[in-house]
């Protein structure tokens, strides 16, 4: 794998860090700053909020830029949103330098995914796309846990101001190693670009990604009660199981970014998919169970995340069939899904939770899991129509 693919790697793992950091600190943060742990939530929840509505602006805005330039740009942006937050010393200002990382980590992964498959051949694109992937998921494995426990035993401050040097080192390695010669962003007329929101298969392929990925956040989100208050663990336990379904993530981006390369976006998606599906059948019936759970986690985390190489490689290569002048901004249009389907998840869970039914919210990933498979159908024939008129043109 090409030595710039790694480097955003390295800057990936940086920001996956920050984004998911907050949920292990924020007692520490709401204590600190006297505000309730509702407050401290907004942290979480408007971090999504402007991630998920600014990636596209920003995208758009950038979007004529040579993108070395680019994602340096937006990796000193992240840098100084970090070091923001680790100085603040009111609610106000961290919260402005969440949103501040937020909207330069989405337009990162929007711009930074088309790089990382313009640095291999098209055929290893989605495993390239999973290799830098892999950063956000390797983060969720090592980065969080421990800068969780950091952070609560010598202060919240502390996780912040390692995410800078994270930052740092990710900033330097894209500065050697990204080639200087990666070509301007496929960006025209900003009316050119807001037409993909117009495009019938951009938009299908946004809703493949937010019900898709989103079905797993059903039960995710409340995946600590569940093992805890269904499944009988300890607390501790369960923090450890979260770590195994961390490295789960981490193998399935992985087999993910493989399946992609060998058997083509659609046909990838659709055996993740169901298999997703099957998999969470799987954890409603072993939810009372501490043996089956245990390894039905560690599968369910390797498909969940597995999806997400597919998604993002399927949205390039719908954006390059029917909106090759708005790559980018399809990119960070995906970004937006992804986000919208982890709102649209825990907002489905927590309609299980508030009617009792929080050990049956595996169900509703199933069901969302299933429904992703409709809008990816459209787009197949859709695809298929065109391939055919395409060749018979010729």
């Amino acid at each position: 794998m090409p030595p710039g693919v790694l480097a955003l790697a390295v800057g990936a793992f940086a920001i996956g860090v920050t984004e998911f950091i907050v949920v292990g600190i924020l007692p520490s943060i709401a204590k600190d700053l006297q505000i309730s742990i509702e407050s401290a939530g907004s942290l979480v929840s408007l971090y999504a909020l402007a991630l998920a509505i600014g990636t596209p602006l920003l995208v758009l805005l950038m979007s004529r830029l040579p993108r070395k330039a680019a994602l340096l740009g937006l990796m000193s942006v992240f840098l100084a949103g970090n070091l923001l937050a680790a100085f603040s010393h009111t609610f106000e200002w961290l919260l402005v330098g969440r949103v501040i990382t937020a909207v330069a980590h989405g337009t990162f992964f929007a711009i930074g995914a088309t790089v990382a498959a313009s640095l291999v051949a098209k055929a290893q694109a989605g495993r390239a796309i999973s290799v830098m992937f892999a950063g956000l998921t390797l983060a969720m494995v090592i980065g969080v846990p421990l800068g969780s426990f950091l952070g609560n035993l010598m202060g919240w401050r502390l996780p912040f101001f390692a995410v800078v040097v994270l930052a740092a080192v990710g900033l330097g390695a894209m500065a050697r190693w990204l080639p200087a010669g990666l070509q301007q962003g496929k960006g025209g007329k900003a009316m050119t670009q807001l037409a993909a929101l117009g495009s019938g298969p951009i938009l299908t392929m946004m809703a493949v990604t937010t019900f898709g990925f989103g079905s797993s956040f059903a039960a995710f989100t409340f995946i600590t009660p569940i093992l805890t208050d269904v499944t009988g663990f300890s607390a501790t336990m369960a923090s450890a199981l979260l770590i195994v379904f961390g490295i789960a993530t981490f193998a399935g981006n992985l087999a993910g970014g493989y399946l992609t390369s060998h058997l083509g976006w659609q046909k990838a998606l659709r055996l993740m998919l169901l298999l997703l599906a099957v998999t969470q059948v799987g954890v409603a019936l072993s939810i009372s169970s501490p043996w089956m759970m245990t390894v039905m986690l560690f599968v369910w985390g390797v498909f969940a995340f597995g999806l997400s190489p597919a998604l993002q490689a399927g949205m390039l290569a719908t954006a390059e069939r029917y909106t090759p002048q708005a790559v980018d901004f399809a990119s960070g249009l995906n970004i937006s899904a992804f986000n919208l389907g982890i709102s649209f998840g825990s907002m489905l869970g927590a309609l299980m939770v508030s009617r009792q039914l929080m050990a049956s919210s595996p169900w509703a990933g199933v069901a969302a899991a299933l429904l992703a498979l409709l809008p990816l159908a459209w787009l197949a024939r859709r695809n298929l129509a065109a391939h055919v008129a395409g060749a018979a043109a010729h």
